[in-house]
């Protein structure tokens, strides 16, 4: 999971830009509007899905005021139904990169996903053609504060853990797909309360490139991030140490 642990810290160092925190809104509303449309309602305690979004609402500093008001538009049977929907394909030199999105106008999003693919000198696939290169894993972000690391991690196999990283002043947990819900639980028996937690995309394999075209694919991943429909980007590019170092 070292790749992924590298690939975070590349992130957070994005992520401290104001209009980085502006796109994290947005895409926290999404996902609290799906959560409460999708049958689960708009009760946190009977709904995991919107616990899980509430949460992950906090981890980007909303104002509880936001997320409240998110839930309200959310419950109001005639506000705008999202769908999700996941686009795959190959950036330049090889390098997979999926999708992931929430929109309420499926060809918009298409002809926009299509678009920075072709002008990033990539190319969209057909759905399931990368399925084979990303393995769903549930990541939870945890503040490391008064946390002791092996302490933790003993308390987390029994939720599922399959590891446990530290990265900066956080742990990122990781679990199987399945065991998700259950060391979502297993934190809120511990009165842990994650900074993020989401299931995300994590490739089998990774394409190692020299820097040079290794920011260009940063560069084509930050396009399709910065595109309002976009939820997550994926991508197999391998995030060396030098990579790291020159950003």
């Amino acid at each position: 999971m070292s790749g992924h642990s590298k690939w975070s810290t590349i992130k957070r160092k994005k992520g401290a830009t104001d209009a980085r925190r502006s796109k994290e809104f947005t895409r926290v509303i999404k996902a609290i509007t799906v959560a409460v449309k999708s049958g689960g309602g708009p009760d946190s305690e009977a709904n995991p899905s919107l616990r899980v979004a509430i949460a992950n609402a906090k981890g980007v500093n909303m104002p509880k005021d936001n997320i409240e008001r998110a839930i309200s538009k959310a419950s109001d049977k005639d506000s705008t139904s999202l769908s999700e929907v996941s686009y795959e394909g190959y950036g330049p030199n090889g390098v997979a990169i999926f999708v992931d999105c929430t929109t309420d106008n499926l060809k918009r999003t298409v002809s926009n996903i299509r678009a920075i693919y072709t002008h990033g000198g990539g190319t969209l696939g057909t759905n399931g053609s990368l399925e084979f290169l990303f393995e769903k894993k549930g990541i939870f972000t945890i503040p490391v504060g008064t946390l002791d690391e092996e302490e933790l991690t003993l308390d987390l196999i029994d939720g599922g853990a399959e590891d446990v990283v530290k990265e900066d002043e956080v742990f990122l947990v990781y679990t199987s797909f399945e065991d998700f819900g259950t060391m979502h639980k297993k934190l809120e028996d511990l009165k842990i309360e994650p900074e993020n937690a989401e299931v995300q995309r994590i490739p089998t394999t990774t394409k190692e490139l020299n820097v040079g075209e290794a920011k260009q694919i940063l560069k084509l991943v930050e396009k399709f991030e910065d595109d309002e429909d976009v939820q997550n980007v994926y991508h197999n590019l391998e995030i060396t140490d030098e990579l790291v170092s020159s950003i």
